[in-house]
């Protein structure tokens, strides 16, 4: 029995015509294939490169979205939409499109020139329309008649819609606790207490810096793992002392040789909510930061609860991130943050960073609630025969 030739055959002499620029006998080709292995997604893409050769724009938009049904997330597939969409007079439609095959897209390291060229026109064209878009946002967006705080997330709001910012969400590495808003930077009116704690930032200093200065003082490092665990992001740090504490209140117990130092501290922070678990916290302590030293992108333990900074030595080139936000610490300014949305730090400068960081319950968990996750918490250690194991 007679047979004819193959698909791969058929794509073989589809591509000299293509060449030669026999279009028509490209296509014809192309469907024969087709015909024979339907799903092979390189045979419609070929198909409307061809169409688009013959200036066929439209007859390829309809390949390409068959191409589409194979796989939806095709990066060239969706790259050459997006282009042709463009070339077509169809921005609106163009825009949106070179967005979804840009989140498919490799590494620029990967790409051939001709493709790397359409993504870089793909990004500078989206780039443009946010820009634009910011623009009309800025000329007829009034928000006089909102708060600081309501004025601060409608920007973000916007921000977002623009590509300004990206959304972070909660990530604790521990406890996820449902139902609490992720907040990077959490207003400062949530915190009654906060300017009574502000107030004592002199005579905390004071014994941060009598504790400096005594021989016996041990600063511990902050990151302390086994060698044998999985470091990522901690392998630079781990055991180091570019990134130390003076720990104060450690797995829910006071450190009773470093709190006989610090009483004036440790009266600050008897008057805020910070949690109570068993072996879990409260926790407290000054984190000193050395010259030139970076702490990497990470998360913390749970949501249930958040992480206070009131900055004690903070020299210039200082700087915080979490989430979109980055902030320079003021000495005697509290901050409240949530801990597990990725966040990370710097000290470009040529002195010691020490900041006061310490936990509070999230302000948005009742106090009937957080006994019950004490509770739940403290169940589920004994169940385990868990020890210390960090913060709530």
């Amino acid at each position: 029995m007679e047979t004819g030739p193959g698909a791969e055959a058929l794509n073989r002499a589809a591509m000299a015509a293509m060449a030669a620029g026999q279009q028509a006998t490209a296509q014809d080709l192309l469907r024969q294939a087709l015909a024979i292995e339907p799903r092979r997604q390189a045979l419609w893409l070929n198909l409307a490169a061809s169409q688009r050769a013959a200036g066929e724009v439209e007859a390829a938009l309809a390949t390409l979205d068959q191409a589409l049904t194979v796989d939806p997330r095709a990066f060239l597939v969706l790259l050459m939409k997006a282009s042709l969409l463009e070339r077509a007079g169809r921005p609106l439609e163009a825009i949106p499109a070179y967005a979804i095959a840009l989140a498919q897209a490799p590494g620029d390291e990967q790409l051939d020139a001709p493709t790397l060229r359409a993504v870089l026109h793909g990004r500078a064209l989206a780039e443009k329309h946010n820009r634009d878009l910011q623009a009309r946002f800025a000329e007829t967006i009034d928000v006089s008649g909102l708060s600081g705080s309501q004025t601060r997330r409608m920007q973000a709001f916007m921000d977002l819609l623009t590509g300004k910012r990206r959304v972070y969400h909660q990530a604790p590495v521990g406890y996820y606790y449902p139902g609490l808003p992720a907040i990077e930077f959490w207003e400062r009116e949530e915190f009654p207490w906060i300017e009574a704690f502000e107030a004592r930032t002199a005579a905390i200093q004071a014994e941060l810096h009598a504790a400096l200065k005594a021989p016996a003082t041990k600063l511990t490092p902050y990151i302390d793992y086994p060698d044998s665990a999985p470091l990522d992001q901690w392998e630079t740090l781990n055991h180091s002392d570019r990134w130390s504490a003076f720990h104060l209140l450690e797995f829910g117990r006071p450190v009773v040789a470093n709190c006989e130092r610090c009483p004036d501290t440790l009266a600050a922070l008897a008057d805020i909510p910070q949690p109570v678990n068993v072996n879990r916290s409260p926790s407290a302590m000054f984190s000193v930061l050395e010259p030139h030293t970076h702490i990497p992108p990470h998360t913390g333990i749970s949501n249930t609860r958040l992480v206070v900074h009131l900055p004690l030595m903070v020299p210039p080139d200082c700087r915080f991130r979490v989430g979109n936000e980055v902030r320079s610490w003021r000495e005697g300014q509290a901050w409240v943050f949530d801990d597990t949305i990725e966040h990370e730090a710097w000290n470009d400068s040529g002195e010691r960073r020490v900041i006061l960081l310490c936990d509070v319950w999230n302000p948005r968990i009742p106090e009937d609630e957080r006994q019950v996750i004490s509770q739940v918490m403290a169940t589920m250690d004994a169940f385990n025969g868990a020890g210390p194991s960090g913060s709530l």
